[in-house]
């Protein structure tokens, strides 16, 4: 074919081919300009099925004209060739973007998270604009995403689209698509619509953030299987810096009920348009002075040394509550608790973290609970050469660990030199309880929620209500109540309205509790974006919590 002119098109160089077409670069000789040429095989040509999809093909994708799609010029047949011709793009797929990026210390090469996200929301405007015109696309993947050299996303490869009211050109239990990204729907060879390739979004976004697919299987029955009875590990879990709102999206992309599965593309959209700003804003807020660079800390989860392993959640609720104490303090900057838990575990130099993490010192330490009794060691880590700056080791009784925290954190910025106002070191030191039982009730809680999983927020929830049993004015266990409600529907097939009012009135009671407290404003600000639609309100909540 190469050097041949068929039509009014030279054959230029063969780009590649596939099970339904084989595409050449070529030359339009009337208008002078490059474009790509897809070619029904040869021996499909005499298929009428095959014919019929590939026409259909030109037709889905001719009907949309926007920036993130693939544009198409014509379907046209000469010396029995049948082809389409369009516009030649220069990039690569997504695919190999994602492969071909540096391999990170999992061996996996994810994007940016400000790279993914933006070829995210191309992608999301390219599908909206192919469902406002009632057209499905079924094979949405990131093979079949094109970024040029500039960055602008393309989608492609309309060949399995269905049109909206079109007869359908595969028997009703048969399934299309490529299996690792196909919906449940999909891969039970059920009838689709647009959600499908909502569901199949969701995938990509998946492999942007981790390098990896969230279903996985040896052969193709095996991640069918996967698709449809297991959940995809966490991307917080896989990746260091995974923003909780961008995880929140990918999971709700993903839900295998349609009904809690997003709806449409722009309910998306509006999602990571408010999580992009979100970001920008923390990072302008975020830039360190170069005269006067900004105290910064990251507390690593603490080591769990008791003899009883489910002490896990006490450790990871001090790191907790060490963290937010710290993040009080005026002109330190702390990491967020799901960057630094991502390290949990993992036998990685000092001097790597920091890098990773952009601070100047860690907060390294370990918990021994044995009956009444702990006893809590830390020390305080300078990344550039590996020093300690302070260690300490404190034996108490099980009642003086809000004593304990409140001391560990006093002493850190104190050792980092930051400048404690009186205000300051009273948030520093606020509790929410004196309740030790509720407390311990609370930390559960919170470690089962941030398990993501439906049976970890489900349980949860009830070792929430028995924290607010124990001390009824106890606000973050109210906190804790709203976010696991407003989390729900993320997991498991339950109509919003029946949990997200749920949700709402805990926050409230929070905040009747405590109108000063940020988790409160946050857990508000969630369910009015989510549930509410009310977006100023959001910000409002979002702005108080900060």
């Amino acid at each position: 074919m190469i050097g041949r002119i068929i039509s009014h098109y030279k054959i230029l160089e063969k780009l590649g081919e596939g099970g339904v077409g084989v595409v050449y670069k070529g030359e339009d000789t009337k208008l002078k300009r490059t474009v790509a040429l897809k070619f029904l095989p040869a021996e499909l040509t005499r298929d009428p099925d095959a014919k019929k999809r590939f026409v259909h093909e030109a037709q889905a994708a001719g009907a949309l004209d926007h920036p993130n799609i693939c544009t198409i010029y014509e379907i046209d047949e000469a010396e029995g060739h049948t082809f389409i011709s369009m516009a030649c793009i220069e990039g690569q797929s997504l695919k190999d973007k994602i492969e071909s990026g540096p391999v990170g210390a999992n061996g996996r090469s994810p994007l940016p998270i400000d790279e993914a996200l933006d070829i995210a929301i191309q992608v999301a405007e390219g599908l909206q604009a192919a469902h406002e015109k009632g057209i499905i696309h079924r094979d949405i993947k990131s093979a079949n995403i094109m970024v040029t050299e500039k960055g602008q996303a393309k989608i492609m490869d309309f060949g399995l689209a269905k049109l909206a009211g079109q007869v359908r050109l595969t028997k009703t239990g048969t399934t299309v698509g490529t299996v690792a990204y196909m919906s449940p729907e999909q891969a039970r060879g059920e009838e689709v619509d647009h959600r499908t390739d909502i569901w199949s979004y969701g995938v990509v976004l998946y492999e942007m953030v981790t390098g990896q697919l969230p279903f996985k299987g040896e052969y193709d029955q095996a991640v069918v299987y996967s698709i449809l009875n297991e959940e995809p590990e966490p991307m917080t879990g896989l990746r260091t810096g995974v923003p909780m709102e961008l995880e929140r999206v990918v999971n709700k992309a993903l839900v295998k009920s349609l009904d809690s599965r997003y709806q449409n593309a722009g309910d998306i959209l509006v999602d990571l348009r408010l999580l992009r700003k979100e970001l920008e804003l923390m990072a302008s807020k975020e830039q360190p002075s170069r005269e006067n660079p900004q105290p910064s800390i990251a507390v690593l989860p603490f080591y769990n040394l008791s003899a009883d392993k489910e002490q896990e959640y006490f450790c990871e609720g001090m790191t907790e509550e060490i963290i937010n104490a710290l993040t009080h303090v005026e002109g330190l900057r702390v990491v967020a608790r799901t960057s630094a838990f991502s390290f949990r575990g993992k036998e990685i130099d000092v001097g790597e973290i920091g890098r990773k993490l952009s601070v100047e010192t860690l907060l390294e330490g370990s918990v021994r609970k044995a009956a009444n009794r702990l006893r809590i060691w830390v020390q305080l880590v300078n990344v550039v050469d590996g020093y300690h700056l302070w260690s300490e080791r404190y034996d108490r009784e099980m009642e003086d660990v809000f004593a304990v925290q409140d001391e560990i954190s006093l002493a850190i910025a104190d050792k980092l030199k930051v400048k404690l106002l009186r205000g300051e070191k009273t948030k520093l030191i606020t509790h929410h309880t004196d309740d030790l039982e509720a407390y311990n009730l609370y930390l559960r809680g919170r470690y089962l929620w941030n398990k993501r999983t439906e049976g970890g927020i489900k349980k949860a929830i009830e070792h929430f209500k028995q924290a607010i049993k124990k001390d009824p004015s106890y606000a973050l266990a109210y906190t804790g109540l709203a976010d696991s409600y407003s989390t729900l529907t993320s997991y498991i097939s339950i109509l919003p309205k029946e949990v997200f009012p749920k949700g709402r009135d805990a926050a409230l009671k929070a905040l009747e509790i405590d109108d000063t407290l940020a988790e409160a404003h946050a857990s508000l600000a969630l369910i009015r974006r989510d549930y509410e639609w009310d977006w100023a309100g959001a910000r409002e909540g979002i702005q108080a919590s900060d």
